[in-house]
């Protein structure tokens, strides 16, 4: 998940309070122009006791990983995200090390910021869904102000809400459904919507589906996440274009 928002609205505090409700491993790594990929991944190093190089694991190594102010780090550092994210795993001199299967990404990024260094659009594309969080309500923000430290109980276990997501029915209309839409992205622009896009845009229909307490998907759900899955890809709005696109036939 790519959040993109003003500094100090809560980006960090939503990775850690999935976390904890989710009951999951969380490590925060603060993306910068001097960071190196072994920042990330971890480094060998040679232990004298042992006589022999050892894996010191890094932060990618946990369940929820915060990238912060991931567009901050050159390139170089950015990409040691990309196998990770693609096949949860890492590869150090040779060696592939596997990530837990629960691994997920939540990047921040802030907009209008001097130099910064903007992520291609392979490693765009690798995030499922962005989103912004924006200021909140004014009753909402009083609440913060308010209350600190608020400990969610955990609901479960994301295992769990894995499964229950995957037994979320979906009909052959809904596959087609996605499946014009992706065309219809393809045709508006270059490059359009690609395969792992339509799986993103699959996969949260069901977990809205889901949370709107429903067992299976309809066409709805998938209009209603289209624009967080498709505003990072393709360019703000083209979730509006596509649909009214979708519409006119």
């Amino acid at each position: 998940m790519l959040i993109e928002d003003v500094p100090g609205v809560g980006k960090t505090t939503l990775a850690k309070t999935m976390a904890k409700v989710l009951g999951v491993e969380f490590k925060r790594i603060q993306f910068s122009a001097d960071m190196l990929p072994s920042d990330l991944i971890g480094v060998n190093y040679f232990d004298v006791k042992k006589n022999e190089f050892v894996f010191k694991k890094g932060p990618i190594f946990s369940e929820i990983l915060l990238a912060d102010e991931i567009n901050r780090a050159t390139p170089k550092a950015q990409s040691a995200l990309l196998e990770a994210m693609e096949e949860r795993q890492v590869s150090v001199d040779g060696v592939s090390y596997k990530l837990s299967d629960d691994f997920f990404v939540i990047a921040t990024q802030n907009p209008d910021e001097h130099g910064i260094y903007p992520l291609p659009h392979s490693q765009l594309d690798r995030f499922g869904i962005s989103i912004g969080l924006g200021y909140p309500k004014r009753e909402f923000e009083k609440m913060i102000l308010k209350s600190q430290n608020i400990e969610p109980d955990s609901i479960g276990g994301v295992s769990y809400l894995k499964q229950k997501a995957k037994e979320i029915y979906v009909d052959d209309k809904i596959y087609e459904l996605i499946l014009t839409l992706g065309e219809i992205s393809r045709n508006m622009y270059k490059p359009g919507l690609s395969t792992r896009a339509l799986k993103a845009l699959l996969e949260i229909s069901k977990s809205y589906a889901m949370i709107e307490g429903r067992e299976f998907v309809i066409d709805e759900d998938v209009f209603v996440v289209l624009e967080f899955v498709a505003n990072h890809r393709l360019e703000k709005n083209a979730y509006k274009k596509i649909i009214q696109a979708y519409h006119q036939g």
